[in-house]
């Protein structure tokens, strides 16, 4: 079987071996090469069947990996690598062990991304709530989606490693990280942020600092932003809220309105399509947990 390469790839390649001798061909390669990865999560992002991406994923990760090697500093190189392992350790991952892997990596990207254009953030994994705060505080809208894509890496750790009482401990430094970045983000804000807040608040019960009413709050604007069109924010908000305070008529509403909707939306497909999924799953065991 003749392995055809990606024509993007085949592209930067091909731009590659023609600049070998010339100035300036760096950031030429490296944006080819980011280009292709923007691709690549947008068609992702758009398929509708969910285990053909978990079939192909794998490839472009290690591709992904290739390009990170080839251009080790290059922000939105690793911007792409720790979205895409973020993705499909929190999604796709069946083990809980590589689960954890892949999102270290993620996370490990997604530093390295921000440390490239804001160098306090290379050493925040060692910084006590306080000064990270501080160090948060200096992030402008410059930095602002490599904030949010740290952020999301962050988060897809810490929901891998649930059961490691250090990782919850960095619960509250998520936290502020997607609060800053609602700050500086501007009107370029991913109205994922909203899903993300509503998650941290209900990952703890309220006598260990959870805000389920808060979470709600972010939840309903979530679904809000997108028209309803989002419906992972809607299955979140029934498993997050809904079944943390035993509202089984608002779990059951949500979740029933998701099952009802269109899956297709630009750049929510696939994650509305498993959002439906994990509708019809968590309606069939209710009877079980309400």
């Amino acid at each position: 079987m003749s392995f055809r390469t990606p024509p993007t790839r085949r592209i930067a390649l091909l731009v590659a071996v023609a600049c070998t001798t010339l100035s300036g061909c760096a950031s030429l390669v490296s944006s080819a090469a980011s280009g292709f990865a923007d691709r690549l999560s947008l068609a992702i992002l758009n398929q509708d069947d969910p285990d053909t991406v978990k079939a192909a994923m794998p490839s472009y990760m290690v591709l992904l990996d290739s390009l990170v090697e080839g251009s080790p500093d290059d922000p939105d190189i690793l911007a792409a690598a720790a979205t895409l392992y973020a993705s499909y350790g929190a999604v796709f991952a069946d083990e809980p062990l590589r689960a954890q892997r892949l999102t270290r990596r993620a996370r490990d990207y997604a530093q390295r991304a921000l440390c490239a254009e804001y160098a306090e953030a290379c050493g925040w994994r060692d910084l006590n709530y306080d000064d990270f705060v501080a160090s948060l505080d200096s992030v402008q809208e410059d930095e602002a989606e490599l904030l949010y894509t740290y952020g999301f890496a962050t988060l897809a750790y810490l929901r891998a490693h649930s059961d490691d009482w250090n990782s919850l401990a960095e619960l509250p430094q998520a936290q502020a990280l997607f609060e800053h970045y609602l700050e500086v983000a501007g009107t370029g804000v991913n109205e994922a942020t909203y899903v993300y807040m509503g998650i941290l608040h209900t990952l703890r019960p309220p006598a260990l600092g959870g805000q389920p009413e808060l979470a709600r709050e972010h939840f309903e604007r979530a679904i809000a932003l997108s028209d309803g069109r989002d419906l992972s924010a809607k299955v979140e908000f029934a498993k997050g809220y809904a079944r943390l305070l035993y509202e089984r008529e608002l779990h059951d509403e949500l979740l029933t309105s998701v099952l009802d909707a269109n899956p297709y939306a630009d750049g929510l497909t696939l994650s509305n399509v498993l959002a439906q999924q994990e509708a019809a799953q968590l309606l069939l065991d209710a009877d079980d947990y309400f």
